[in-house]
Formats: structure tokens, C-alpha cells, sequence
């Protein structure tokens, strides 16, 4: 089984050509070019022989005969995204797939999941095939435009088939993706081998203070909520020290002011915490914190502070070690001296997938490690490198 790295390269600059934006891509999930680029793909599936299949959650598999070892990621990008996060794993996938039925085997299936960016929730599709989340749950999932789950995929109907494909009929996952990171970009390697995938929390905090003229009332008598959210930030990042490592994050990403307007107090500030780590005890006792900061701020300021949960927990994910061993020999062979053993600091569809079988996942570098931005990038040589090594680890892996 020996995949064309010339073809591989063609195919995935043709993926970006639906919804480029420069150097970048703008494919949103169910957006008019991401509905374009799972109809290519469809036909690309066809065309070499496997089986298409688009279940009811957008995500498309090309499935081959019998028992089968399953490749692939997403297609679908952030707002602003780059050409390569989750496409590369996705065209990867079906260049192997093809490799293999030319060759006459070995049992290889390929899919690209639906809205792992999270227009309507982190790793959705993968979610609802995991059996995490029901479909019904699923429609009600809103985008910040307000548009639904449930509508947004109909936008797919002509493509969906009822039933979602039985897990059973898979003997495990190999995801690839682009790191995201800076490591291997900055030590010069080739190839990371994923080890396992950080766990992640997060919530939705409101702060409800008083809405009020700027100019007339005094700074002793204001609820400002902005400065509640504001001093909560500020004790998070002083109370987290003796609780993280290096390799903890933790981000206040989104935030909304009522009423958003430069000449008035705000009276209401909602914004997310998101926390991860690779330890589970960690995540605990970070939420512990968080629980105590938001209590000593209502507590200080005299404003009611609220959080809800966002989703399900995402607990962190170990791979498993014999597709790490076959992902580790096939890096000597094909990257000697130039790959590493390393987490995932993001999250990606094998988080899912773990549920239902033995996953493995391969990083190739980032430049400047980049990613969720139209500049993101990679060299053509390590995009080929991991493709030759994961095509390597599948044919060791799937069944004959």
C-alpha cells in the first residue's frame, strides 16, 4: 500500500479552494461551503471504490467492506480558519483509503466528522455518533447567530442517510492532525506521536451588578459588573499558581457586556472560564478554585454571581499504546531521529471516538505554531512525512 504524494497534495489544496479567504478558509459547519466540500468529498468517496455514507449528524464516511480500521478528522474550520486544521487528517484519510483499495487491501475506512470547530458545540459530530448526545438534545444546540443544530443540518438532507454507522464494524481510529503548537516547529522534528489528549472544563459565569449613568455616579457607589468579571480574571490568575503546571491552561474567551455601551455602567457581564489539563485530580481542584474566586467576589463586590455548565465534561484521554507502537515504528522508519512521544493541548474527535474503540493520533508541525488563523501552515515535506508515516502505521494496523 504505498500512497501518491503528488495526488495527496492535489486533493487538499482542492479541499481549501471551498470557502478560501486568502490564505485561510472560511467553512463553518453546514455553511455553503462546507455543504460544497462534503458533496466533493461524497464523490471523491465514490470514486475510489468505498461506500458513502452521511449520517444524520453531517458526518461523512467512506466505508469499506466489512471490518475495518477507521482514519480521518474534520473539514469543518473556525470563523476565521486555517486550510489545514482537520482538512490534512481528512485528505490523509482518503488518499490511504484509495492506497489501499489499489493495493487490494488491507480493510481501510475513511470519515471527516461535522462541527468539531464547535459552531454549535465542541466536537459535535463525533459527539452524537459516540452515542454522548442524542440527536434531539443536538437540534436545540444554537449558534451565536441564533440558528439551530437541527436546521442548519438540513442543509445536508439531501445527502443523509437515517441510521448512524455501527461503531462495531471498526477495529480502531488513527486521527492525524497539525499539531497547533510550537514544539515541533521549534525543536525541528517531523512527527509527533500523541500520547494522550488533555481533559476540558468549562462554564458560563454571569455577574449581575447595576446598570447606571457613567458620568454621574461615583465609583464608590457602583455595581460595575465588567469590574466583577474583571476581578475575577485578576484572583483566578493569582490563586491558580499553586495548582498548575506549565503545561495548564485556562482562558476567559468570551464575554458580553449589557448594554454594551460606552456611556453606561454595565449592569450585566457573561463570559466562559475554560480550563484544561492532561490530570483529572487538576481539573478537580481548579474548579474548586474557581468555585471559591466567584463566591469571594459576589461575597466583596455585592453583585450576584452566577455560573452554569457548558456541555458535558471532556475528561482527559489516553491513546491506546499498540497503535502508539505502530505510529512510534512507523516514525523510525520514515522520520528516524526527527519525531517525539507528546500530549495534545487541543481537542479533537478521537476524544470521542475513545469511547467506542482504541484510538491513536499523529501531529505533523506548525509553523510558528499557529493555528485558528488564516496564517497557519505547514511545510509540504512534513505534510507528506506524516502522511507517509500514518499510512504506515494503517497498513500494520487494519485488517486483512
Amino acid at each position: 500500500m504505498t500512497p501518491d504524494p503528488a495526488r495527496f497534495l492535489s486533493d487538499l489544496h482542492h479541499l481549501r479552494s471551498f470557502g478560501a479567504a486568502g490564505h485561510g478558509v472560511m467553512r463553518r459547519a453546514f455553511s455553503e461551503p462546507d455543504v460544497a466540500a462534503r458533496e466533493w468529498l461524497v464523490a471523491q468517496i465514490e470514486a475510489i471504490g468505498l461506500t458513502a455514507h452521511v449520517d444524520p449528524a453531517g458526518n461523512v464516511f467512506g466505508l469499506a467492506k466489512g471490518r475495518s480500521l477507521l482514519i480521518g478528522s474534520h473539514s469543518d474550520t473556525q470563523p476565521e480558519g486555517g486550510w489545514l486544521d482537520g482538512a490534512y487528517g481528512v485528505i490523509a484519510a482518503l488518499e490511504i483509503a484509495r492506497a489501499a483499495v489499489e493495493a487490494g487491501g488491507p480493510a481501510i475506512s475513511m470519515v471527516s466528522f461535522q462541527d468539531e470547530e464547535g459552531r454549535f458545540g465542541a466536537l459535535t459530530g463525533s459527539d452524537l455518533w459516540a452515542g454522548r448526545t442524542t440527536l434531539a438534545e443536538a437540534d436545540g444546540f444554537a449558534a451565536t447567530d441564533g440558528l439551530t443544530f437541527g436546521q442548519a443540518r438540513q442543509g445536508l438532507a439531501h445527502l443523509m442517510q437515517e441510521d448512524f454507522v455501527d461503531p462495531a464494524r471498526f477495529t480502531g481510529f488513527l486521527e492525524m492532525h497539525i499539531e497547533q503548537g510550537p514544539v515541533l516547529d521549534q525543536v525541528g522534528e517531523s512527527v509527533g506521536v500523541v500520547t494522550s489528549i488533555v481533559g476540558l472544563r468549562q462554564i458560563q459565569v454571569t455577574v449581575t451588578g447595576q446598570q447606571n449613568h457613567a458620568g454621574t455616579t461615583p465609583m464608590a457607589m457602583r455595581q460595575d459588573a465588567f469590574q466583577g468579571a474583571a476581578r475575577i480574571a485578576g484572583l483566578l490568575n493569582e490563586r491558580f499558581a499553586n495548582v498548575v503546571t506549565p503545561q495548564t491552561v485556562w482562558t476567559i474567551g468570551h464575554m458580553q457586556l449589557h448594554p454594551n455601551a460606552s456611556s453606561i455602567v454595565p449592569g450585566r457581564a457573561v463570559f466562559t472560564i475554560q480550563w484544561r489539563d492532561g490530570d483529572a485530580d487538576r481539573l478537580d481542584r481548579m474548579e474548586r478554585v474557581i468555585d471559591e474566586v466567584l463566591t469571594d467576589v459576589a461575597a466583596e463586590t455585592g453583585m450576584q454571581v452566577e455560573a452554569d455548565r457548558l456541555r458535558h465534561d471532556l475528561t482527559p484521554v489516553p491513546m491506546d499504546e499498540g497503535m502508539q507502537a505502530a505510529l512510534r515504528a512507523a516514525a523510525e522508519v520514515h522520520a528516524p531521529g526527527r519525531w517525539r512521544s507528546m500530549p495534545s493541548g487541543a481537542l479533537h474527535d478521537a476524544s470521542n471516538v475513545s469511547h467506542l474503540m482504541p484510538v491513536g493520533m499523529l501531529f505533523v508541525p506548525s509553523i510558528g505554531g499557529i493555528s485558528h488563523d488564516f496564517a497557519e501552515d505547514t511545510g509540504e515535506a512534513d505534510l507528506v512525512t506524516g502522511l507517509k508515516v500514518l499510512a504506515a502505521a494503517a497498513d500494520a494496523l487494519a485488517p486483512r
